[in-house]
């Protein structure tokens, strides 16, 4: 039975105990206590962490340091049942209510709500609006309630759900209670509209940095996207990795394609059976397989905290997903890598898939998007400052451009003048396909038939490949070199800055896939001291338990965890209680399991 403690007497160093006895961490991230004193104060709040940067740890908190229970809003069944699993595993009482539950279920839930005995219940929007749920809820005497994903409820946030508007409604039923915005990824703008969709009052408005210094952002030009994407994985053999496609039989196709070649891969995307889709997920979940293809669908509640690598195989819609997608990789801290396989030809796709549906902003967005990809900027400058936020320093070491892999492709000035003449010498009434096929000298039956191999730019650039030349023109249309008009069969055309170059007034810069990649010291630093054959020993290990319990296997451990482990190799439970990430429940579920197995390792 839980008894509720007055906050004013709870200590910064009370918090701390709490949180090392459940989740076996000595100390807090940036911004985390301010968050779980808000919400211990029942102080309405806004707060904004990176994915990995720890939210879920600052709602945790506040129910089992006061004594009460919490009732978070969540949008995904998939999530909910993540975080409950999670939470039991280090002996948190946390239950979830949801469609995919027996009547009998739901009703053991309600009683242990009502009887005091959970800390925290997880709940989809539409059921916590309900008049039957509100008058449970009452009883249950809620006093605080946590909006996770709270972006869903902004038609600006990159995942608007109309159902997170209904929410608005619990501030007329629970009227003293406090209120609690959590989300990831949200620019000024969607900040302002969830305070004011939500109604907080003088919230505590709590923004960290956006910057992921782990992650190493790459965005290199499309040119054979199977080759790669294998060269990525490559240099992730073993390890998990997420691949973000366009459209569903993209996933299946590419799915196929690496499991042909050896690889432990699946596709994942809205249209397969719901178990099919939750058998993917739970054997990505479980280490079962090492990669998933999919499409937007999958991510949101996907905690593996392993991920080291996310591919996107075509150009995200905007920079919100791009940072929500990129942000599925390395969630423990440690180092992982995002590669972005960008073609213009991508934001012409979204356009027609988007254009009887998404806001006028829609455009806005996917301009964005392009020249984030296009410009020779460090991405985590750009990205930071797209939120609002200003990036120290002058080499981030952690992309592309910083690292010094990005290639300029020679001669660009002099390719463009190529390209641009012969945009003018067929009339600017064709497309970028043709116009490829002309200067690379193709003799397809259209340019014949249109005499375009009798002008004097025909074969002019028959050098590059069609891949190669179809990106530089559209990377002409993206700097603004080449304009491209609208409608159904749009043409390429010239503009004044087209005639600037061709007059020799403006310079060009164009790039080309980079042939090589460096490592950066955060790659090597992380790994010192550790035992790499022992870590993969326990990573093992960890596995097998998890399939026995039929558990994620994260939840059990994490990579940073396991790697402290192979570094210390603790020989006592009492020396393993030392290590950050083993909690007193998990040090005593699974304690003596792995000391074993690391003193076998030592004997050997």
């Amino acid at each position: 039975m839980l008894t509720e403690r007055d906050h004013t007497s709870i200590t910064d160093d009370q918090i701390l105990d709490a949180v090392a006895g459940v989740w076996g961490f000595d100390s807090l991230r940036p911004f985390q206590l301010e968050a779980i004193r808000a919400g211990m104060e029942q102080r309405d709040s806004l707060v904004v962490l990176p994915t990995g940067g720890g939210k879920s740890l600052c709602y945790q908190t506040p129910p089992i340091v006061m004594g009460r229970m919490d009732v978070v809003v969540s949008p995904l069944i998939a999530l909910m049942k993540d975080q409950v699993d999670g939470l039991r595993q280090n002996g948190y009482q946390a239950a979830a209510i949801h469609s995919g539950m027996s009547a009998r279920e739901k009703r053991e839930i309600e009683q242990a709500a009502l009887d005091g005995d959970l800390n925290l219940l997880f709940v989809a929007p539409e059921r916590l609006v309900s008049g039957w749920f509100l008058s449970f809820l009452e009883k249950c005497d809620a006093k605080s309630f946590v909006i996770d994903e709270a972006h869903c409820i902004s038609q600006w946030g990159h995942d608007f759900r109309p159902e997170y508007r209904q929410l608005r409604l619990l501030r007329d039923h629970f009227p003293r209670a406090g209120f609690h915005a959590y989300t990831a990824t949200a620019t000024e703008r969607v900040r302002e509209d969830i305070i004011r969709q939500l109604g907080l009052r003088d919230p505590s408005m709590i923004v960290g940095r956006f910057d992921r210094p782990n992650l190493l952002y790459r965005v290199t030009p499309r040119v054979d996207a199977r080759r790669q994407i294998l060269e990525a994985l490559a240099r992730h053999q073993d390890e998990a990795a997420i691949i973000y496609c366009l459209s569903r039989k993209e996933t299946e196709r590419l799915a196929a394609f690496l499991s042909e070649r050896g690889l432990n891969a699946a596709p994942y995307h809205a249209g397969m059976e719901s178990r099919d889709r939750a058998e993917t997920q739970e054997a990505f979940l479980e280490e079962r397989i090492d990669v998933v293809c999919a499409t937007v669908a999958f991510g949101m509640g996907i905690d593996r905290s392993d991920v080291r690598c996310v591919i996107h195989a075509s150009t995200p819609k905007s920079l919100e997903h791009y940072q929500q997608e990129t942000g599925r990789a390395g969630r423990d801290g440690l180092e992982a890598e995002c590669l972005l396989l960008y073609s213009p030809a991508d934001a012409i796709r979204w356009g027609r898939l988007l254009d009887d549906e998404a806001p006028e902003s829609q455009s806005e967005h996917l301009d964005e998007m392009r020249r984030f990809c296009s410009d020779l900027t460090c991405r985590h400058r750009s990205l930071s400052e797209h939120f609002g936020q200003s990036l120290e320093g002058d080499n981030c070491a952690a992309c592309d451009v910083c690292l010094g892999e990005v290639e300029e492709l020679p001669d660009a000035t002099t390719i463009a003048q190529k390209a641009l003449s012969c945009v003018y010498r067929m009339g600017q009434s064709y497309g970028v396909a043709h116009l490829v096929d002309v200067l690379r000298g193709a003799e397809t039956e259209a340019v014949i038939q249109r005499g375009h191999d009798a002008i004097s730019t025909y074969g002019i650039l028959s050098d590059l490949s069609k891949k190669a030349l179809t990106n530089i023109v559209h990377q002409l249309v993206d700097h603004g070199a080449l304009s491209r008009s609208g409608g159904d069969r749009p043409v390429v055309e010239l503009n004044e800055r087209s005639r600037a170059i061709l007059r020799g007034e403006e310079q060009v810069r164009l790039v080309k896939p980079a042939e090589r990649v460096r490592t950066r010291r955060a790659d090597t630093a992380s790994w010192e001291g550790v035992d790499q054959e022992l870590f993969e020993r326990l990573r093992h290990l960890r596995r097998q338990l998890a399939q026995e319990r039929s558990a994620p296997a994260y939840i059990i451990f994490g990579d940073d965890t396991l790697r402290e482990l192979a570094r210390s190799k603790p020989g006592s439970l009492i020396e393993m209680a030392n290590i950050r990430g083993v909690g007193s429940k998990k040090l005593e579920q699974y304690g003596e399991i792995f000391v074993q197995e690391i003193s076998r390792q030592s004997v050997r």
